[in-house]
C-alpha cells in the first residue's frame, strides 16, 4: 500500500536523520575513512558542532574515531563501522519509496 510510505517516515533512525548527523554518515559511507579536517570542510559545521555530532554517532556505534600522529601532527580519523553502515543503507531504503513517488 502507497500510505505505507508515510508510516515507516515516523520510524527514520532519529540518530541519522539530523541533518549533521546525515551529512557526516554520508561523506563517510563514501569514504573507508575520513579525517577530521575534511569533515569538517565539506560539512561547513563547526569544530564543536562536528566533534559532538561524531561522538553521538561514536557512542550509538556507527562511527569509530581513531585518533593517531601523521608524522608529528595529530589526527582524527573517522569511518563507519559495520553497524553504521548498515544502519545508513536502512535509512536509505526506507526513504527511496518517497524519493521516487516526489521526483
Amino acid at each position: 500500500m502507497k500510505d505505507e510510505i508515510y508510516s515507516k517516515l515516523a520510524s527514520l533512525n532519529r540518530l541519522i536523520n539530523e541533518p549533521a548527523r546525515l551529512a557526516i554518515m554520508a561523506a563517510l559511507y563514501d569514504l573507508k575513512e575520513a579525517d577530521f579536517v575534511f569533515l569538517h570542510r565539506i560539512t561547513g559545521l563547526t569544530r564543536g558542532n562536528l566533534s559532538s555530532h561524531i561522538y553521538k554517532l561514536a557512542e550509538g556505534g556507527y562511527v569509530e574515531v581513531e585518533k593517531k600522529f601523521i608524522g608529528k601532527k595529530p589526527t582524527t580519523v573517522c569511518r563507519l563501522t559495520e553497524k553504521g553502515r548498515k544502519a545508513f543503507e536502512e535509512y536509505l531504503k526506507t526513504l527511496q519509496p518517497l524519493l521516487e513517488r516526489h521526483t
